[in-house]
């Protein structure tokens, strides 16, 4: 009985992980590790060997490297400047609180808007640098979805095989 209310709780956690995408504040890749904590304390201690540890450790480091770096690029390829950037990443935390789950794309969008405007650009390359805020934020989404995917699987095959 006890296992199968792990099971519940570790598979609500697998869940409540992807809500991190839409809300920042929910940190994402501790969710999934106390679900693989989870099993491996309290349900089977052999099964989750070294190597899938390694293996979850680096794709915890690409997933929080992925987000950042996306934001970053893309407000930069879009001729976006630093303070941009910046506003970006703050304006993305807050705008989870603002409108969820929109909040976290007009948001930045409008922050980045304004931080370029003050900075005396015109208003096609605010436009522009808003722009790439947007798509940082749904390119760092994307591959964060693709790698929890990839971790949740690659924990089900291990304890499956």
């Amino acid at each position: 009985m006890l296992d199968i209310i792990i099971w519940i709780v570790i598979i609500a956690l697998f869940i409540i992980s992807f809500a991190g995408i839409v809300f920042p504040i929910i940190p994402s890749v501790l969710v999934l590790w106390v679900g693989f904590i989870l099993y491996h304390f309290v349900i089977n201690s052999d099964e989750l060997n070294f190597i899938f540890w390694l293996v979850m450790g680096v794709f915890t480091v690409v997933l929080i490297v992925a987000d950042i770096i996306a934001n970053s690029y893309f407000v930069k390829k879009f001729g976006g400047s630093k303070w941009g950037e910046r506003g970006a990443a703050v304006a993305v935390i807050v705008g989870s609180f603002i409108i969820p789950p929109f909040g976290i794309l007009i948001i930045p969008f409008a922050v980045v808007f304004i931080i370029e405007m003050l900075q005396k650009r015109t208003t096609k390359e605010a436009f522009r640098a808003s722009i790439g805020s947007l798509m940082g934020f749904l390119g760092g989404a994307f591959a964060k979805v693709v790698i929890q995917i990839v971790m949740i699987v690659w924990f089900f095959i291990v304890i499956l095989l």
